[in-house]
């Protein structure tokens, strides 16, 4: 049977050509989960909808259809000022690709969409990137149940900030053997508690995330990473 969804709310995460003059529009939507949707006719010179379909921006999303593939029938900005530019705007593409690569298709999230438009609202604001991204990712992971407490070891013993540990991945957090990398009790503890002020938690902490999204995302990395790599090197 036909669905019909009128007035979602939902993010513009990717937009790709289709047939001669239609685009694929891939959507986080707040209640609806992520989804693929034809935008027909958008790349035609007169088209109205396509001025509307922007990254970044709230938007009321109406369609119709079922399957993989629905019917773009309406897009209106819901209103807000989110600007993402430089380093900001490639920190809203790696989020965008995060959430494409790691959300099934049709699984609402409607916790995950808040934060998200959240982390948007903190870039466009000028907020410090890197703590930005590191909360954004630990909140991705633990929405989709593949996040471990980092308060506790996997045997259920408290973290000491003095302790140096691991983690074993769908295991969770166990003490250092020496043999594979290591981080500090109170970088575990300080990130549990979304608190990036240490410039050590930030430095641990991007490299146990970057390891766990490494081992969800599985062979083909990021695209957006290497982007904002050589950026952050300049």
């Amino acid at each position: 049977m036909s669905e019909r969804v009128d007035h979602e709310a939902g993010c513009i995460l990717h937009t790709r050509p289709y047939r001669e003059t239609s685009l694929i529009v891939d959507v986080f939507s707040r209640h609806h989960g992520r989804l693929s949707l034809v935008a027909r006719g958008a790349r035609r010179p007169m088209s109205s909808i396509k001025a509307r379909l922007l990254g970044f921006q709230p938007l009321a999303l109406s369609w119709f259809g079922k399957g993989g593939l629905r019917t773009l029938h309406d897009a209106e900005w819901l209103g807000g000022d989110l600007r993402l530019q430089g380093g900001a705007l490639m920190c809203g593409f790696y989020l965008n690709e995060l959430l494409l690569r790691l959300l099934a298709p049709d699984d609402p999230h409607e916790r995950l969409y808040d934060r998200y438009l959240e982390t948007l609202a903190e870039l466009s604001a000028g907020a410090a990137t890197e703590p930005v991204l590191r909360r954004f990712e630990l909140d991705l992971l633990s929405e989709l149940g593949y996040a471990q407490t980092l308060t506790h070891t996997a045997e259920g013993d408290d973290i000491l900030p003095e302790q140096r540990y691991a983690y074993a991945f769908g295991h969770g957090v166990v003490e250092a053997d020496g043999r594979g990398p290591a981080y500090a009790g109170r970088t575990l503890l300080a990130m549990a508690a979304g608190d990036f002020a240490d410039p050590r938690t930030l430095a641990e902490s991007k490299l146990l995330m970057r390891a766990l999204l490494n081992h969800y995302l599985g062979d083909k990395p990021l695209l957006t990473r290497q982007l904002l790599v050589e950026l952050q090197g300049r």
